[in-house]
């Protein structure tokens, strides 16, 4: 690798690490490069996975406030997407390249119709409750069943691959739960990072990964980690919201 590819490498984890923690597709920007800079798809996925970890970290530090005030909902997070991420990480090595190929573009463009009509879904959720039950539903501080069920298969597809992971994470929360956008946000980075985990763990035990291209990838991605969470923290609700819809757009279209 040359001079010029590893400052590029370095580059693209710097702004992969922003993209992770704002609006979760930080894989369209830095898979692509490793492909360019000459690895092979797998172990680009493999390097890519591993370079991406420090962007979680830097920004959970970025997110820690609205981690804590997650409460018992962090933890679910952190046990599902454990889960996922190893799974996903198994099928990536166990199955036939291109599995999921088909379907997965369809899947993020549902999920960005979910993250832009949250609002609307969970009012009517919440009315329609109300409605059968004659009582004020109380604040959705706790995952459902349900909810945590989407979230561990929304891991396993971050493990697997992962493009448009943090979309998904948006729309299961926003509408499995009542927690501020800000908050989701943060949870959406922790689940990244968790997921990117697990699958590294796998990988490095399975796989081959080229480290320097990782080591370089991650340096540049914990600092982007952290600056993309302090900017997504100040990013208004809505703003947050149809960035999310315009990235996972984007991510299909690019799947296609």
């Amino acid at each position: 690798m040359s001079g010029l590819e590893a400052a590029l490498v370095l580059l693209t984890g710097l702004g992969a690490g922003v993209l992770s923690s704002t609006v979760g597709v930080a894989s369209l920007l830095s898979f692509p490069v490793l492909v360019a800079v000459g690895l092979p798809p797998v172990v680009a996925n493999v390097s890519n996975t591993l370079g991406l970890i420090p962007a979680g970290l830097g920004g959970v530090v970025g997110y820690r406030q609205e981690v804590r005030e997650a409460g018992p909902i962090a933890r679910a997070i952190v046990a599902a997407c454990a889960l996922g991420g190893v799974v996903g990480a198994v099928l990536l090595i166990g199955l036939p390249p291109g599995v999921f190929e088909a379907i997965v573009p369809y899947l993020i463009l549902f999920t960005c119709l979910l993250v832009g009509i949250q609002p609307r879904v969970a009012r009517w959720l919440r009315a329609r409750h109300e409605h059968r039950h004659g009582e004020v539903l109380a604040e959705r501080r706790h995952m459902s069943p349900t909810t945590t069920v989407f979230a561990t298969v929304t891991g396993v597809y971050g493990g697997y691959f992962g493009a448009g992971a943090g979309v998904m994470m948006v729309a299961v929360l926003g509408i499995g739960t009542d927690l501020e956008l800000r908050v989701v946000n943060g949870l959406k980075t922790l689940s990244l990072m968790v997921g990117n985990v697990v699958a590294g763990i796998v990988f490095v035990l399975v796989a081959d990964p080229r480290w320097d291209v990782a080591a370089l990838l991650a340096a540049g991605s914990l600092v982007g980690g952290y600056v993309g969470a302090r900017i997504g923290r100040k990013l208004p609700d809505a703003v947050f919201r149809w960035a999310v819809v315009a990235a996972g757009v984007v991510a299909a279209v690019l799947l296609f």
